[in-house]
């Protein structure tokens, strides 16, 4: 899930006082790195899936598509900063340079395709994502949706922006006129929960979407596209970058605690939400509600 700091990841590379990186050169080149694994993906869109196949369950999928993108990504990262950490959804965490222990060493969180299930389907409604994280925790990301060349990008010190420009003012509305997105979890079992969560917050939302790529759900609440987000049983490259953009943009952003249910039935992971201020905790209690008793 989405960790942030020091103190959530102790696998974050450690603090070397004294270092400085120009955040602007490294959102430079996390912009590059996305925009390579774009034109992998790109070039594969609405083609024959190659090499599908299956992850934690029948319904999550990883293509060459993915493992293209990744790869493209990483020989970028490599070349540029061969001394960091690189953590990607399809090639695990590596260090480029394994004997490499520079100081300022960073590391990158990489999704090279969220939303695999709607591009193998020729849905356009897909990204890269790339964050970076320092000792201090996540640094800058960069979300890139391909197919409308719409670039996303924040860093801990810079307003977010969307291809260079700053994001437009967001309207700040009454919960009952938010229009909500989310995702579901790839498990049956924890589908059934997220279902009964649905019927408290539909009827008390404007809507709910669910477009089925995290990082671009993010970045359009960032935007004004939507009001809120929340989902569970997401991992960090899922929201990494865009959990930034989004808290840079004025929303609030939180990690959902899971909700066990005892015994063997099975319970609710954890999750993320992000939604204006005046919004935020009545959405989240919502949204957060154990299981009825006996269900």
């Amino acid at each position: 899930m989405r960790l942030v700091s020091r103190e959530q990841d102790p696998s974050l590379p450690p603090e070397r006082p004294g270092v400085a990186v120009a955040e602007q050169d490294l959102l430079a080149l996390a912009e590059e790195a996305a925009r390579a694994g774009g034109v992998e993906l790109m070039q594969r869109f609405g083609r024959e899936p190659v090499d599908v196949r299956t992850k934690s369950t029948p319904t999550d999928p990883v293509s060459a598509a993915d493992v293209a993108s990744e790869r493209a990504i990483r020989r970028l990262l490599d070349g540029a900063r061969p001394d960091d950490l690189v953590l990607g959804e399809e090639g695990g965490e590596r260090r480029a340079d394994a004997g490499a222990e520079a100081a300022g060493a960073l590391r990158w969180v990489v999704d090279p395709l969220d939303g695999t299930v709607n591009f193998l389907y020729g849905i356009p409604q897909f990204a890269v994502s790339i964050a970076c994280e320092d000792g201090a925790g996540t640094l800058l990301g960069v979300v890139l949706d391909p197919v409308r060349d719409e670039c996303f990008s924040a860093s801990r010190s810079t307003a977010p922006r969307l291809n260079g420009r700053p994001l437009p003012a967001r309207a700040e509305r009454p919960l009952a006129r938010t229009l909500v997105a989310t995702g579901f979890a790839y498990e049956a079992d924890v589908r059934a929960l997220q279902a009964q969560a649905m019927t408290r917050v539909l009827p008390r939302v404007r809507d709910i979407r669910r477009a089925g790529a995290a990082a671009l759900d993010l970045c359009w609440c960032a935007c004004g596209r939507l009001d809120a987000y929340f989902e569970r049983s997401l991992r960090l490259w899922d929201v990494a970058a865009g959990a930034l953009i989004c808290a840079r943009a004025g929303l609030v952003v939180r990690e959902l605690l899971a909700v066990g249910r005892g015994g063997d039935q099975p319970g609710l992971p954890a999750g993320l939400i992000a939604a204006p201020p005046t919004v935020v905790d009545e959405l989240e209690a919502l949204v957060a509600g154990a299981a009825p008793a006996g269900q």
